[in-house]
């Protein structure tokens, strides 16, 4: 399972004007990040203080199912995705990379 460092963004644009509409669509989108990491999909995730903006931390199988994963977000949040190594990948990539330098 490959794992991502996702940073997203609100649209602004898209937030809506309304108080009560907005605090609406907070407390939805923040039922489907509970969901997801209920589901083991977000291992981690954050919001800034600044509310706009914040990050997750995903596994998924692929890319392209990290890429359906966040459709649903579509058109309120944008994302920013970072492939990420485990310590124990970077470990193991480090001692190739030395064995490799060795030859």
């Amino acid at each position: 399972m490959s794992k991502y460092f996702v940073k997203w963004r609100m649209d602004p644009t898209r937030t809506p004007v309304n108080p009560e509409e907005r605090v609406k669509g907070w407390l939805a989108m923040a039922e489907m990040v509970k969901a997801d990491i209920a589901a083991g999909k977000i291992k981690d995730f954050g919001i800034a203080a600044g509310g706009s903006w914040g990050y997750a931390i995903r596994e998924e199988a692929s890319e392209a199912e990290l890429f359906t994963a966040l459709l649903k977000w579509s058109p309120f949040i944008g994302f920013e995705v970072t492939p990420v190594l485990k310590v124990e990948q970077a470990v193991e990539s480090i001692k190739k990379a030395a064995a490799a330098a060795k030859k």
